[in-house]
């Protein structure tokens, strides 16, 4: 499913085009068939813009030529994963702790296209995908204790194979956050949230996606099926 819809993404790319490369597993199969498509000659005179370190260095491996934030005014086109989707095209997203310099690529992106495999569509956001928070070191109690005044259940993320806490890019740790009868209202929210003194960015993408590309398997086949916003 994961290289159906990278495979999918990829074929939206045109020569000349400034790119948002997503973060996480589907947005690196992207990043992939893009740098073969690149050492084949098929696509040209692209420009990538990663937002993580972990894609900067895929695609550099890759030959891919890179550009940053801050020289561009425009991206033409963004291609990321999510954590999860709802009917209304909002999003969390941030499993990677990447979501700050995603949400950053996403805003400025003439299209924002969203790779996600089947199970990433959920009728309501947060019932089950935690919704991260990146805080401020100094500040990650005091946000916590204002998350459980709105109601949310919040953990410091821990890292997997280091003793402490998840640093995210820009040198932060992450609450991941769950709201008892999950999120209602993702714009009034994502405001809400960020708000709080000592939040840098929190994993709600709220009108941001234009489509949403969705790998599935049936009969054992992987297809695609794409998802635009009305």
């Amino acid at each position: 499913m994961k290289k159906a819809v990278a495979q999918a993404a990829v074929d939206q790319i045109d020569n000349g085009m400034v790119l948002g490369l997503g973060s996480g597993s589907t947005a690196a199969l992207m990043i992939e068939a893009l740098g073969q498509k690149i050492n084949s000659g098929e696509i040209k005179d692209v420009l990538g813009i990663p937002t993580s370190f972990q894609g900067e260095v895929l695609a550099g491996d890759l030959g891919i030529p890179l550009t940053s934030l801050s020289a561009v005014s425009q991206i033409d086109l963004a291609i990321d994963g999510a954590d999860e989707v709802d009917p209304s095209f909002q999003l969390i997203k941030g499993g990677g702790a990447c979501h700050v310099q995603e949400k950053l690529v996403a805003a400025i992106s003439k299209k924002f296209l969203v790779v996600v495999d089947s199970s990433k569509v959920v009728e309501k956001l947060n019932l089950d995908f935690k919704l991260p928070v990146e805080v401020l070191p100094v500040a990650w109690k005091q946000v916590r204790k204002s998350l459980e005044d709105m109601g949310g259940i919040s953990e410091l993320r821990m890292a997997q194979r280091k003793a402490g806490p998840v640093v995210t890019d820009q040198g932060n740790l992450i609450l991941d956050v769950i709201f008892k009868n999950g999120i209602d209202l993702p714009k009034a929210l994502e405001s809400q949230i960020n708000n709080i003194p000592g939040v840098l960015e929190n994993g709600l993408f709220v009108n941001l996606a234009d489509e949403v590309l969705v790998g599935e398997i049936n009969d054992g086949i992987a297809s695609v099926n794409s998802l635009k916003r009305v």
